[in-house]
């Protein structure tokens, strides 16, 4: 469970995310000057709405991650939407070929401000073991990434980090009113970052001599 230290109205110094002692103190400080976008922080952090985008075996270790075993509803982001204008958090679980990109890019486009992305597993995040030409090195290349969890395939609990690790961003965020798309984009490796694969360099290098 995800544990705050010491919080205001629980003498034990213990508290789970998302309980009534946490909702108490937020309503306490309403009256201070920033205490509007903390409330909406709380309500935002504690009800995702996942968008599982899964393509391979990374997908069977989501569904176990919202089953009675692991209970992702514990933390408040259980409702599992497969509308993209119902959802906030895109979670890419499995491999992204190059033409499923433009899918997964139309999709996120499609969801409602404010939105998240994680990416789940090694093909999502890199690639994985399928540096092919006809794999996506990263779904970073064409939507951000907020969140990325290693492994092939990640279990569980590791997923789960990074959603709480998500929701302390999320109620850490400032102008929560204004759309951070137009940041958002400079986030994409694609763009502004990795570029081209290094196989996608050789190639292009290949070509030269050839031409």
């Amino acid at each position: 469970m995800g544990i705050k230290e010491k919080p205001p109205g629980d003498p034990s110094g213990r508290l789970t995310l998302a309980s009534l002692d946490e909702a108490a103190a937020v309503a306490d400080q309403l009256s201070k000057p920033g205490a509007l976008d903390k409330s909406v922080n709380w309500a935002r952090k504690h009800s995702l709405w996942p968008l599982p985008f899964g393509t391979a075996c990374c997908a069977i270790e989501f569904m176990g991650m919202v089953g009675s075993s692991f209970d992702l509803a514990r933390f408040g982001a259980e409702f599992v939407r497969f509308s993209p204008r119902q959802s906030d958090l895109m979670i890419v679980a499995g491999t992204i070929t190059n033409k499923m990109a433009p899918v997964v890019k139309k999709i996120y486009q499609q969801m409602a401000e404010p939105k998240w992305v994680i990416a789940m597993g090694a093909c999502a995040s890199t690639g994985g073991m399928f540096n092919t030409y006809s794999v996506l090195q990263g779904v970073d290349r064409v939507i951000p990434v907020d969140y990325y969890v290693p492994g092939c395939a990640p279990r569980p609990e590791s997923v789960i980090y990074a959603i709480l690790e998500l929701q302390k961003s999320i109620g850490q965020e400032s102008n929560i009113m204004k759309s951070r798309e137009q940041h958002r984009q400079t986030w994409i490796k694609g763009i502004h970052g990795r570029g081209q694969s290094p196989k996608s360099r050789i190639l292009d290098q290949v070509k030269g001599k050839q031409s």
